[in-house]
């Protein structure tokens, strides 16, 4: 059994007699004193020591804040190397894996320097520089800390000035390491319309390894997400956790390593499958970044800060408002005309909405888009379809006061299509093999720059042509099989990883000239929902699974990790629920809606408006307010959770009842995140009907102190399956 350093806290001891802080630049060489480089993000902090006998770097702490560092010099820790290399001495996985001009394949990295800077207030910038001693290969740690947030985000920039170039075959993000007796993993898997579903499980000797191999939607069947709880399992208020989350938009790996003394090494970063590097002299090779957080109080706290974090620095405009809209596909899916159109515009005028989006199927003419076997990749307006262009439903649009969106899958293309005659060698397929097909459709080639122009030109020349488009849905609807590119011939090693960043710097360009177009991140449902991307990017949409009872699960999954301003939820046919329950999902998140409003009740659109009014009048709250999730789906029949905004005066509680069983009760609910000097009052929303029973607080409307909900709570809900409780509280 190992010794328990700490049941507050995970840390190693360490021993030096030198401490580096904030705004200090040092050197050293082998024979120089120890070094502690300690980098603090609120109350998180690591540290790294500079070992005076090898020059090597090594990670000697990660947890809270410790006021006094220097009063942990009193142990003789070695601690655990902070960027493990191959090749040496090294017995385990490796962070970055090297070989040379002349073939050897070893790389050993010596502290050389480390510098910190202050980019902006609350964030602080470390870098820390290693370099090989017989090699000139270099390799700079950086890790971004922010005070506020309590987060730190870690990347990894490796370049050599060798003759040559030399192939990197691992290139890890980040390495962090942990010395418990006990480790549970959260990870969060799926499928298509089964995203984010939860799943916990003890690390037990050996590797552990969550991965993609899906070049692009790689995030199909495994989020790169994951909670880590240190000594024993953590719940939504108790237990030490990091959480962390990879922001790359392609192939990726994190690996949990235990090794035989029940050390555990956290290795993130690109999957370096069947993707080695050919790295030029001088050309700097940048890994993603790995964005964690440290908790001692559940993942409750976890989720908070990065949703804090996400907000000001993980998600485009985080701070500025997002436009509730009705979207055509369920209504119509490929079959629409213009006075179709015209009339689902007025409709979303009708419902209190704020935007109209066209989804797919209104381009191609040679090749026209009534299904999705052609078209895909000619993006001029359908002339039958749309006989007077787009232009025409933007002017609609805004003379009936709402705004007009248009659906693209601009880096896919139908083997039926001109794009795909005009230019065979944009694609990525395999020589000598038959094209394999997904959605009837394949991939282009995004390393080549003609191809990244193309991809531009659809959005730029759109907007350009029609600056009245006031949204973007972006999809992207296959994952890469048989790749093989054109462009790159003898690099093909390299396509996963030039894809991704040849997709990012489309981005980039597109942002530049339009920096807060609201643009969704859609990729079949959820598969392409990380930071890397979400930087571009307003929002995401969560899952082609819209059945409300579904749904519960899937928003659950992504509030760990993201924001609710950026989950994307709609008002959709799928699932047999009742209009309310359908609502009272989809307003946990960013609202939209997907339905035929003409075939709404008079009672059920009077019931829509007042909801989207609602919405509005409460959004905020639920966008930028605090997430307390109370009960969980997993261990209930039920769900229960409320945003709370930072003055505590303001809350939303939503209850959703799943599968009750026959004759079952639930206890109350005991609120979170209010003011226990404060009084509240408890109003319930989105009644469609008065007589809905017990639990109808319009009907029984009191007041509480912030003291008595938090210890006391409230009966909520109803034990009756797929029904649900909005509650509107309100303190002063």
């Amino acid at each position: 059994m190992k010794k328990i350093i700490s049941s507050l806290t995970v840390f190693l001891s360490i021993w030096a007699v030198s401490v580096a802080w904030p705004g200090n630049v040092h050197r050293t060489d082998n024979t120089q004193k120890e070094l502690l480089i300690p980098v603090t993000a609120g109350q998180m902090q690591l540290i790294y020591k500079v070992s005076g006998t090898d020059g090597r770097l090594y990670q000697v702490y990660l947890g809270p804040r410790l006021e006094q560092p220097e009063a942990l010099l009193q142990s003789r820790v070695q601690g655990h190397p902070a960027y493990a290399t191959f090749g040496t001495d090294n017995l385990f996985e490796p962070a970055i894996r090297i070989t040379h001009n002349d073939g050897n394949p070893s790389l050993e990295l010596k502290y050389v320097s480390h510098s910190v800077e202050t980019p902006s207030p609350g964030v602080t910038l470390t870098h820390i520089l290693l370099k090989d001693s017989v090699y000139p290969v270099e390799v700079t740690l950086n890790i971004r800390a922010f005070s506020e947030e309590n987060i730190m985000e870690q990347w990894v920039e490796i370049v050599h000035h060798e003759s040559k170039p030399v192939t990197v075959f691992n290139y890890a993000s980040s390495m962090l390491h942990f010395d418990c007796d006990h480790y549970w993993l959260t990870q969060f898997h799926g499928d298509w319309a089964e995203e984010m579903r939860m799943e916990e499980s003890e690390l037990t000797y050996g590797m552990k390894v969550l991965d993609s191999k899906l070049g692009t939607r790689a995030h199909m069947y495994e989020t790169p997400v994951f909670f880590l709880s240190l000594n024993k399992k953590s719940d939504e208020n108790t237990g030490n956790l990091i959480a962390g989350t990879l922001g790359w938009s392609g192939n990726f790996q994190i690996v949990f390593e235990v090794d035989e003394k029940g050390s555990l090494r956290v290795i993130s970063g690109i999957n370096p499958f069947a993707s080695e590097y050919s790295l030029d002299p001088g050309k700097i090779f940048r890994t993603p970044s790995f964005i964690f957080t440290f908790s001692g109080e559940g993942k409750g706290l976890a989720s908070r800060n990065l949703h804090h974090w996400a907000t000001r620095f993980g998600i485009l405009d985080g701070d500025k408002p997002r436009l509730t809209l009705l979207n055509n596909w369920e209504t119509t899916y490929f079959d629409f005309n213009e006075p179709k159109l015209v009339s689902l515009i007025d409709d979303t005028k009708k419902m209190g909405l704020d935007l109209f989006l066209l989804d797919d199927g209104w381009f191609g003419n040679k090749y026209p888009r009534n299904n999705d076997h052609a078209g895909l990749g000619d993006w001029q307006e359908n002339k039958l379809k749309l006989p007077d262009g787009l232009g025409y439903l933007v002017k609609e649009a805004d003379k009936k006061g709402v705004k007009f969106g248009i659906w693209i899958e601009p880096e896919m293309v139908n083997p039926k299509s001109e794009l795909y005659e005009n230019h065979p060698d944009w694609i990525l397929k395999l020589p000598n093999r038959p094209e394999n097909y997904f959605r009837n459709q394949l991939v282009l080639d995004l390393t080549n720059p003609k191809v990244q122009d193309f991809v531009y030109s659809i959005i730029d020349g759109m907007l350009t042509k029609y600056p009245g488009i006031a949204y973007i849905k972006w999809d992207c609807n296959r994952m890469m099989t048989n790749a093989y590119s054109p462009y790159l011939k003898d690099k093909q090693s390299q396509l996963f990883i030039d894809y991704v960043n040849s997709l990012y710097d489309v981005f980039s360009r597109m942002r530049q000239k339009y920096p807060h177009l609201p643009i969704m991140l859609c990729s079949g449902g959820g598969g392409r929902v990380d930071y890397g991307a979400l930087r571009y990017f307003t929002e995401f949409w969560a899952s082609d699974n819209t059945d409300p009872f579904e749904r519960v699960y899937i928003q659950w999954g992504y509030s760990f990790f993201f924001p609710s301003i950026a989950v994307c939820n709609h008002v959709t046919s799928w699932g047999k629920q009742s209009l309310k329950f359908k609502t009272d999902v989809a307003m946990m998140g960013k609202l939209g809606y997907d339905l035929k409003v003409n075939s709404l009740t008079d009672k059920e659109l009077k019931f829509s408006q007042d909801a989207i009014q609602n919405y509005k009048r409460l959004s905020d709250v639920i966008w930028h307010g605090d997430l307390y999730r109370l009960i969980s789906p997993y261990e209930e029949n039920r769900a229960v959770l409320m945003y709370v905004n930072p003055e505590q005066t303001k809350a939303v509680l939503f209850a959703y009842t799943l599968n009750a069983r026959f004759g079952e009760t639930f206890n109350k609910v005991k609120l979170q995140g209010l003011d226990p000097q404060k009084t509240y009052t408890i109003k319930e929303i989105n009644i469609i009907d008065e007589s809905h029973g017990p639990g109808n607080w319009n009907m029984v409307s009191q007041t509480y102190s912030g003291d008595y909900l938090m210890k006391v709570g409230l009966n909520i809900g109803m034990p009756v399956s797929m029904t649900s409780t909005v509650l509107e509280i309100t303190g002063s």
